[in-house]
């Protein structure tokens, strides 16, 4: 792990030491963290399976979130996209830009936050770098996991006729951070701390990911939306979908708010941060959903089909589409 410390009167090293190699200890491939490298030895009849997302403060986290959620939130969307292919979590790169100014006990506290996921998740830091920046906090994590060979969930594979599932609930995190923003006020105390710990800590489905290998045929996170993910799906294998409204599923607060103000259906539907997985499979197969939901520790509910032709439509239940502003997150 390489780069240079943060203005705090602790230099590269020492800062290595203190912080970063006690994130290792564990893992023996990051070699405790003297090289410049990893060494990763896939294991028999198994292929790696990597993936990167980076956050920057004001665009992907509020200035005021506490460090530790801001680094267990960093590590699990990155773990979300692992389940998302099926894979199981081996370990992380981690990549962090300090602002000149940040004090040592903010970055303290977020390897804190790391060190919490890393028993739950049973992964440990392979290595990384560190710099300093004059700019916003900024932050990246390449995750790296693995699956049977051959196994991978893809979001090419989605035939029509099949049905969509999604797992949890839909639209907690868009409506947590609105309320965080101020946008969505005068929710009851126990409403507003649920629908902002759904967005300051997302679960992500590593069980059901790897429960889903070999059953099913396209297989996303939710992570820029609904619709905009069910898009991805739709768009790679080709085909439209179709969504039935009453059938997302929602929690008893997103209800709640959403009876206080209907308009509230867009955000639920392609806000995104939900980081729950969404797939297909064919209609004959809807029995398997009993023990996948088991095996994932997660509810599952079949919110709609794959179609012929493109885009994704919401429909009523009288039968007339939703119209839609927004279809989901976009960088650019």
């Amino acid at each position: 792990m390489t780069g240079e410390g943060p203005a705090t009167g602790t230099g590269e090293f020492a800062l290595i030491d203190k912080v970063f190699k006690p994130l290792a200890a564990e893992t023996p491939a990051a070699l405790g963290l003297t090289d410049d490298a990893a060494v990763l030895a896939p294991a028999p009849g198994r292929e790696l399976v990597l993936t990167k997302d980076a956050m920057v403060a004001g665009v992907h986290f509020l200035e005021t979130d506490a460090p530790g959620d801001i680094a267990r939130k960093l590590l699990r969307v990155n773990l979300s996209d692992l389940a998302a292919m099926g894979a199981r979590p081996i370990g992380y790169l981690l990549a962090t830009f300090w602002p000149e100014k940040l004090a040592l006990d903010w970055i303290m506290e977020f390897a804190d936050g790391l060190r919490l996921d890393q028993a739950e998740f049973g992964i440990g830091l392979l290595g990384g770098d560190t710099v300093r920046t004059p700019g916003p906090l900024s932050l990246s994590l390449t995750a790296i996991g693995d699956v049977p060979a051959g196994g991978a969930l893809r979001r090419n594979a989605a035939r029509e006729g099949d049905l969509i599932v999604v797992s949890g609930r839909i639209g907690d995190a868009a409506l947590g951070l609105l309320s965080l923003t101020g946008e969505l006020a005068g929710l009851p105390d126990a409403e507003r701390d649920y629908l902002r710990g759904r967005y300051h800590l997302p679960v992500p489905r590593l069980a059901l990911g790897a429960a889903l290998v070999g059953k099913v045929r396209a297989a996303i996170d939710i992570s820029d939306g609904l619709i905009a993910d069910i898009g991805h799906i739709a768009e790679e294998s080709k085909l439209g979908a179709l969504l039935d409204w009453e059938k997302v599923p929602l929690s008893a607060a997103a209800r709640a708010a959403l009876a206080r103000d209907t308009a509230l259906i867009e955000p639920i539907l392609t806000g995104g941060d939900d980081y729950e997985l969404a797939f297909t499979l064919p209609p004959g197969d809807a029995g398997l959903l009993e023990a996948l939901a088991g095996a994932g520790g997660v509810p599952l509910t079949v919110i709609g089909e794959m179609t012929a032709g493109d885009g994704v439509r919401v429909r009523r239940p009288d039968g007339t589409e939703i119209p839609l502003k927004a279809r989901g997150w976009q960088h650019f």
